[in-house]
């Protein structure tokens, strides 16, 4: 139990005069560079550290001693062990709910029950009574207590089957097996190489396609585990077999870079190849017998190409359904027979310029549309050649709308940074609570969001939204998260570990940067290829704004970026090193020259471009904040972390920055944060994650000054 001091620390960060942060008398081992130059169409780079990237012995030895150093540092400040504890108590009150799917009479979802560790498959039956179908815990205890994840799952039609994609540590590297819903009972599998399975199940149940990565050879580089993917089908009695494939020439698809996937419309006499090209968001499509396409004898015909600019498509037996920003920037709704194109396809939902459309899904009594009005969901129902809204109980973010073709209705999940999440069904155009969320009462006055906008360079507004207490303004501690990648809209949601952190005195703020896609494809572009320097310049003209506006000033303000946010953190705090106390680099692309040559650079080379092109080598060697640390500069102070089974982003990337900066001569710290069994964060626990977040929470208020959150000599 805490003590009432600890409580009252925790409630009064930052009320006292900030001091000159603590410099750590722990210093990390240095780790001898191992330079290597290179010359791209004339212009000659020296990646200091590149031996850093074979992960030996000796690096990972380096490696754990500066994650040691790290540990120590974070665990000599004092009030963190009482703000994990009080965290911890908060986000496990909470339950949490997400991939909600139908099968059948049942509806199936996966749930972190308050007080649990992992999300657990659930299903719910016809008269509303829910059962624990994969109990996480129990599997994780017989797996010599190695953490392991549902990556996916998918319900038999009938919903008396269920294909499920688990994998360990952070990995992702899943294993497909088929249960039965009834006991859980293993019925086949598992199958390695699943890791983005996408099972989709024959109707009658006997049998499935799924996609699967090839078996790498001795010596093979690891840049090709994504390469030369095939979509499969299992009929649980024999091995799967490849149905399309580019090495195996099955198919229309013959680049190895792109992965091939059968999509299964119940009903349906034919079936969809979804051909998708690495990351990037516009897929091509194809129709052939699913017979055929079982058989792996389809002679498939295109109905949509990449220029057709489709993102997302859904389907019942009589009509396909496409979500397209092709002279549509904020996304269009359009509709054809199996018969057509998407260049002949039918509007039913124009594009407007004060609504983004975001996502489809086919239901018996209708199509349902996902979509926002700025920031706030909004979703549609076409019905009968209407166009309807859909009434939601408070303004929010609206997830994925889910919908079947042999249901009405559809399901979706609200909240907001005040609002706790909630699962609703959308029957007509009303919404009602399925209450399968756990949420413990919390006083919502005492939180407020204030949306605001920033003036970018060139002018442009960028949207802003800032988490911090009810009661007038003043500079706080204050946390600035961005992302601006692949067209993916970072929106407000519900996450007790902000609403902590907002307790013990600080503020967390959101800045929608271009590169996502917040405001359409349009958004999405101008945070990309030579574009992308508007990314962190985005982010630099929020934090200009939240010091003008008198919510933190550059002595408290810190900037965060996780993943390919890694690119905005880096650049934003490389650029303007004097603007911020504080950079958190998670799981992040630090080093973007050298992103390739991981194993999921190729497929992310439609979203950064390569080196091998004079633009594509122009474009990343500017998002690279590796190649921009200079000697003799005075950097904010910096955490790193990583996993290090990371699939997406090697470790090496947070280790060789880690290095470049300590080596740079700045004299604030620099700390690299090691997990040794996780990975790019899917899956995570949510004790690790909460361990992580009261690091960065301490790392946050030390340098903002906080006199009792300084480390301890």
């Amino acid at each position: 139990m805490r003590t009432m001091m600890a409580a009252a620390l925790l409630m009064t960060a930052g009320a006292a005069a900030a001091v000159t942060p603590v410099e750590p008398a722990a210093k990390g081992p240095t780790i001898a560079p191992s330079p290597v130059t290179e010359d791209y169409f004339g212009t000659k780079v020296t990646d200091p550290y590149r031996g850093i990237e074979k992960l030996d012995a000796a690096t990972l030895d380096w490696m754990r001693a500066q994650g040691k150093v790290t540990r120590q540092v974070l665990d000599s400040i004092g009030p963190r062990a009482a703000y994990l504890a009080r965290m911890t108590a908060l986000t496990g009150s909470f339950g949490a709910v997400k991939d909600v799917q139908f099968g059948g009479e049942r509806l199936f979802y996966q749930e972190r029950a308050p007080g649990r560790d992992q999300f657990d498959l659930m299903v719910r039956e016809k008269d509303g009574t829910k059962r624990r179908l994969i109990d996480m815990a129990a599997y994780i205890a017989a797996h010599k207590n190695v953490p392991h994840a549902i990556d996916y799952y998918a319900p038999s039609r009938d919903g008396r089957k269920i294909a499920v994609g688990i994998s360990a540590a952070g990995s992702e590297d899943s294993r497909l097996s088929v249960i039965d819903a009834a006991s859980g009972r293993t019925l086949a599998g598992p199958v390695d190489r699943a890791q983005f399975g996408s099972p989709n199940w024959l109707d009658d149940g006997s049998g499935l396609f799924f996609v699967r990565l090839q078996a790498l050879k001795p010596g093979q580089p690891i840049s090709d585990k994504y390469n030369n993917a095939t979509a499969d089908f299992w009929d649980f009695k024999h091995a799967p077999v490849h149905v399309v494939g580019a090495t195996q020439h099955l198919g229309p698809n013959a680049d190895p870079i792109k992965t091939p996937a059968v999509l299964v419309v119940s009903g349906a006499t034919m079936a969809l190849l979804a051909v998708e090209n690495g990351v990037q968001n516009e897929a091509e499509f194809y129709v052939a017998p699913l017979a055929d396409a079982r058989a792996g004898r389809a002679k498939w015909r295109q109905v949509v190409t990449t220029a057709d600019a489709v993102t997302n498509i859904a389907a019942d037996k009589d009509r396909v359904v496409l979500l397209t920003h092709r002279d549509a920037p904020t996304f269009k709704v359009t509709t054809m027979p199996w018969t057509g194109t998407a260049a002949t396809a039918r509007t039913i939902v124009p594009a407007r310029l004060d609504r983004i459309n975001e996502s489809v899904a086919v239901a018996r009594d209708g199509i349902y549309v996902g979509g926002r009005e700025g920031l706030n969901g909004r979703p549609l129902r076409i019905a009968e050649g209407r166009i309807e809204k859909v009434a939601l109980p408070y303004d929010g973010t609206v997830g994925s709308v889910v919908a079947d073709p042999d249901h009405d209705g559809a399901v979706i999940d609200l909240d907001s940074y005040v609002h706790p999440p909630a699962t609703l069904r959308i029957e007509g155009t009303r919404a009602s609570d399925l209450h399968l969320d756990t949420n413990p009462p919390r006083d919502l006055k005492k939180d407020r969001a204030v949306e605001m906008t920033a003036t970018a360079k060139d002018g442009t507004k960028v949207p802003l939204t800032v988490l911090t207490a009810a009661g007038k303004v003043t500079p706080r501690p204050l946390l600035l998260d961005a992302y601006g990648a692949y067209g993916i809209s970072a929106l407000p949601g519900f996450r007790p570990r902000y609403l902590a952190f907002v307790d013990a005195g600080g503020s967390y703020a959101a800045c929608n940067v271009r590169g996502g896609g917040e405001l359409g494809d349009a958004w999405r572009l101008g945070g990309k290829d030579a574009n992308k320097p508007n990314t962190w310049r985005d982010a630099i003209a929020c934090a200009e704004a939240l010091i003008a506006a008198g919510y933190t000033t550059k002595d408290q303000l810190a900037i965060t970026g996780t993943s390919a946010g890694g690119i905005m953190v880096g650049r934003a705090a490389t650029e303007r090193p004097d603007l911020f106390a504080a950079a958190i680099t998670r799981v992040g692309d630090s080093n973007a020259l050298r992103s390739e040559t991981m194993v999921s650079g190729p497929a992310n080379i439609p979203e950064f471009g390569t080196v091998k092109d004079p633009q594509g080598f122009k474009n990343l060697y500017e998002m690279d904040a590796y190649s921009h640390v200079q000697d003799g500069v005075t950097y904010p102070a910096w955490m790193l972390t990583t996993g290090l089974q990371d699939p997406r982003v090697a470790p090496w990337e947070a280790a060789k920055m880690a290095a470049r900066l300590q080596a740079s001569g700045t004299p604030r710290p620099v700390l690299l944060r090691i997990e040794e069994q996780a990975g790019h964060g899917l899956g995570t626990t949510r004790t690790t994650r909460d361990a992580e977040e009261a690091d960065i929470a301490a790392f946050v208020l030390w340098r903002a000054g906080v006199p009792e959150w300084q480390p301890r000599p």
